[in-house]
């Protein structure tokens, strides 16, 4: 049974439920800060909800970036489509 992240210090177990019912809470969880306009979104995600965080991203104006993977999940950072990305100065190898 997988720990599903609401907020930040906020987790969610469902112990007497399957796994696709824990995916659906997962997925509208972000579904639902998408929806609110929220500027920068970071989750762990199960790996079986990655193809509908993708389309849900598209279709709510968002870019998700798959930052993490570790066996059965994936951590997401989301951003919104009109935001510019920030640009950042990397040093070169010396």
């Amino acid at each position: 049974m997988r720990r599903i992240t609401i907020a930040d210090g906020l987790t969610l177990r469902f112990p007497h439920r399957d796994a696709s019912f824990g995916e659906g809470v997962e997925i509208g969880a972000l579904a639902a800060l998408m929806a609110t306009g929220t500027p920068e979104i970071s989750r762990w995600i199960g790996g079986a909800n990655l193809e509908q965080a993708y389309a849900l991203a598209e279709a709510l104006g968002y870019r998700l970036f798959e930052t993490e993977r570790r066996e059965d999940a994936v951590a997401v950072l989301l951003t919104p489509r009109r935001r510019r990305p920030a640009l950042r100065l990397v040093r070169g190898a010396e």
